[in-house]
């Protein structure tokens, strides 16, 4: 979950630029409908999707291997980690441009803000920790030892813990977001990638790639009560705002699977028709999902009323991340 962040980098010194798709350059505040953010491990750009017609508006060159995203709360600045480039693009959502480039060490990939948006929680999954980054100075407050190629990071609802699913050590480490102390380490399925919460924050979601599970964490307890099993390699996940529904995006079913929170069971499947999906998010009143296709560079756009494919929007090369704004 969250993400996708949900979910998670560092960005570079070049001069920033945007190249708009549209005939002249425009604003996302002169459009009431939210945007779609999307990150591209290959063509090194962020592209920007209008929700409400989902055409593209907009691309913005960004640093090396872009991969998480976040967005702050009044949608005005997207932060995108940089793996390659080692550094994390802010772009100002106004005018979708990038406006700031700070370091956050090496291969960073999944990333959240804190509650109150001081912070910026960053994974850096060659080193194994997560570092924070006060934003008002750019500088590294605290890093924090986590397991064995951390993949990302999401800030639980209340805003006290941060889990970060652990690729290779098979587990999700819990860190106070105050003390930034770990106080758990779970045991999962084998290559967690995304985690999600219910909005109530009493639960969480974290998907398993090669066990092809899904691990439903009691978050009191920080234990799992339940393995919920999933098509072939399970990765994005995101939750309805009334968390009624848990949609999974699955990296080689190629599909996103529906959960029931209440029963925890798949009660619908949605093939996406793309390869190697793998990252979500909603737009703020769920009506629409949209994952990323990184081997068809394609965006799928998905109707949550009817858990229909609606569209699938051609983006950049090899999209990865994806956020959208409130």
């Amino acid at each position: 979950m969250t993400q996708l962040t949900t979910q998670v980098g560092t960005r570079f010194s070049l001069l920033p630029f945007a190249l708009c798709l549209l005939p002249f350059a425009l604003p996302s505040s002169a459009f009431a409908q939210p945007f779609a953010y999307v990150s591209h491990e290959k063509s090194n750009d962020v592209w920007v999707i209008d929700t409400q017609t989902d055409e593209v508006v907009a691309k913005v060159a960004v640093g090396d291997r872009p991969r998480g995203l976040v967005i702050s709360a009044d949608g005005k600045r997207v932060y995108a980690a940089n793996g390659n480039s080692n550094d994390i693009s802010v772009i100002d959502a106004e005018t979708n441009t990038v406006v700031e480039t700070f370091p956050v060490g090496i291969d960073p990939e999944g990333i959240d803000l804190s509650n109150d948006e001081t912070r910026l929680f960053v994974v850096n999954e060659n080193e194994g920790v997560m570092r924070i980054v006060e934003l008002a100075s750019k500088e590294v407050i605290a890093t924090v030892q986590a397991g064995v190629e951390p993949e990302t990071v999401v800030i639980s609802p209340d805003g006290r813990l941060a889990f970060v699913p652990n690729e290779t050590s098979h587990d999700v480490t819990v860190v106070d977001t105050q003390t930034y102390e770990v106080v758990s380490s779970i045991k999962v399925g084998e290559n967690p990638r995304g985690v999600a919460f219910l909005p109530d924050g009493k639960t969480a979601y974290v998907s398993s790639e090669r066990s092809h599970t899904v691990s439903v964490i009691d978050v009191e307890k920080l234990a799992v009560t339940e393995t919920i099993s999933m098509g072939e390699r399970p990765v994005g996940i995101s939750v309805l705002p009334d968390g009624s529904k848990v949609y999974v995006v699955h990296g080689r079913a190629n599909d996103v699977r529906v959960i029931d929170p209440t029963t925890n069971r798949v009660t619908a499947t949605i093939p996406l028709g793309g390869t190697r999906c793998w990252w979500s998010a909603l737009t703020p009143d769920g009506k629409k999902l949209y994952a990323t296709m990184g081997r068809s560079d394609g965006l799928a756009v998905i109707d949550t009323t009817t858990d229909s494919l609606i569209k699938t929007i051609a983006v950049g090369s090899i999209p990865w991340g994806v956020a959208v704004t409130p």
